[in-house]
């Protein structure tokens, strides 16, 4: 196993992780940007208000691209697994 071909499994490895990360926090901070904005206009200083958005969106998020998310792990990991015999030598 040389190197080049160790970087390059921690590579696509990263790729998924980035897009699953992406995936969950960008709504979150998008919910989170517009009620701050929300807060600062209305000078509601309150906690929950911006915590409960962000966490219901999360839970929504998780709901509808779970099943995609998990398919997509599932699929890296078949592939690597594929590729094992290949990867030694």
């Amino acid at each position: 196993m040389t190197p080049e071909t160790v970087l390059n499994v921690l590579q696509n490895a990263l790729q998924i992780i980035t897009i699953l990360i992406a995936v969950i926090l960008l709504p979150a901070l998008f919910i989170g940007l517009l009620v701050s904005m929300f807060q600062a206009a209305t000078s509601i200083n309150e906690q929950t208000l911006s915590f409960i958005p962000k966490l219901l969106i999360t839970i929504l998020v998780l709901a509808l691209a779970g099943p995609w998310m998990l398919s997509l792990v599932m699929n890296y990991t078949q592939q690597l697994f594929e590729e094992i015999p290949f990867l030694i030598g």
